[in-house]
């Protein structure tokens, strides 16, 4: 897999069924690192404290060893960071052309002045998870959090 190169990105529910499939181009892949680049391909939407909009540019990271992924979303018009939206999920399985997750519900919403909010915890307690992968995942949002934290600090 190289630069450029035409990838399809397949979310996954815990039965293993896609639930939303759509397109990017490779920016890199490296140690079990891939970055992509995608455009939101739904109707525009308001979501937290701001909208996605239909061609919303996404700068996409998934890890074949994390518990999550990260979408950085810039706006379709100006260019500004929007936020990062951040996926628990099991590690990402990467294949010829392809992506994959399996979404376990749990997300992380960060704003660019770092503000941070908890999305689908319910929906993420209702899942069938074995003990050892719900507390993966929790650990996963921890991990993902304290890295924006970090982050947050740096910049100041």
């Amino acid at each position: 897999m190289k630069r450029g190169d035409a990838i399809r990105v397949l979310k996954r529910d815990l039965s293993g069924a896609v639930t939303w499939e759509y397109s990017g181009r490779v920016l890199a892949f490296s140690r079990g690192v891939l970055r992509i680049e995608a455009f939101f391909d739904r109707q525009d939407m308001p979501f937290q404290d701001t909208w996605l909009k239909r061609q919303d540019r996404f700068l996409e990271t998934y890890y074949t060893c994390r518990w999550y992924n990260i979408f950085e979303i810039y706006d379709r018009d100006d260019g500004r960071l929007k936020g990062w939206y951040c996926n628990i999920s099991r590690p990402a399985v990467i294949g010829e052309g392809s992506v994959s997750f399996v979404d376990l519900a749990l997300d992380l919403w960060v704003t660019p002045q770092g503000e941070q909010k908890i999305l689908d915890e319910e929906e993420f307690l209702a899942l069938p998870l074995d003990v050892q992968t719900r507390q993966q995942a929790l650990r996963a949002l921890e991990e993902v959090r304290l890295r924006f934290r970090r982050r947050l600090r740096r910049a100041t």
